[in-house]
């Protein structure tokens, strides 16, 4: 399909004006004029970029892109040989961020929810962003702690844990990846456990003083899903050749 038909279809499906936001979503790098090929992927890192020459691939397809806001905006260094190499090669880069985490299907939050078996009641936090829910019917009650083995099996790492790993879940709130800032904004929610990728040094003291566990399971584990799954909804919806590459991030 044209470029252009892309990028208009994937601006209308995420919604992307829809959401303030750190970075510009959609086409960040144009490419050549038709696409058959998209690799999909968490970062457009050099590898990722590199992966993309090596396969053949008309374009990327990330999470996290560039242009973020603050960055230094000069052209040099790492983001130079990025840059080139996606030029050099006529690749686009299209980038979807609080998009790919707020879409109700095909969003990261949504697909960690259904990864895991929890089931979406509600939205918190700043844009509607955070998600609230419940385990399912057999695991209600259960506590943190096994919530956090639960996460550390589908996930494939070991989430960290900060607070009452013995108490009862019955309403759990989520955000995945850095979205350690909404973890009060949960509390205030209702909810009996916080789920996200980062933390950060006070995030624990509000845990233990809150009574409410926080887990942090990993940024780039709980952001692989949302991209993963647009890349089956291109080859599946578009008839485009479209693979997810997952590079292994420890963070």
């Amino acid at each position: 399909m044209q470029l252009v038909e892309l990028q208009n279809h994937l601006d209308r499906l995420l919604e992307a004006p829809r959401l303030r936001d750190y970075c510009p979503n959609g086409l960040q790098v144009e490419g050549r004029g038709e696409v058959r090929k998209v690799l999909c992927g968490v970062t457009a890192s050099l590898s990722l970029v590199e992966a993309a020459v090596a396969g053949g691939y008309d374009a990327l397809l990330v999470h996290h892109g560039y242009f973020w806001r603050g960055e230094d905006g000069r052209i040099s260094g790492i983001r130079k040989r990025r840059l080139a190499a996606l030029l050099s090669h006529d690749i686009s880069l299209f980038a979807y961020h609080l998009p790919l985490d707020a879409h109700p299907e095909l969003g990261n939050n949504a697909q960690l929810g259904k990864l895991m078996g929890w089931r979406e009641s509600g939205r918190f936090a700043d844009q509607e962003l955070g998600w609230l829910g419940e385990l399912p019917a057999a695991n209600q009650g259960e506590p943190a702690e096994q919530v956090a083995r639960a996460l550390a099996a589908r996930l494939g790492r070991d989430p960290l844990l900060v607070g009452d790993g013995a108490r009862p879940v019955r309403r759990l709130a989520w955000c995945t990846g850095g979205a350690q800032a909404y973890f009060e904004q949960a509390i205030l929610a209702g909810a009996d456990l916080y789920v996200s990728g980062e933390i950060s040094e006070q995030t624990v003291h509000l845990a233990r003083e809150s009574g409410v566990p926080y887990i942090a399971a990993g940024h780039h584990a709980t952001e692989r899903y949302g991209v993963r799954a647009l890349a089956d909804y291109l080859a599946r919806t578009l008839g485009l050749e479209a693979d997810f590459l997952d590079l292994d991030n420890p963070v």
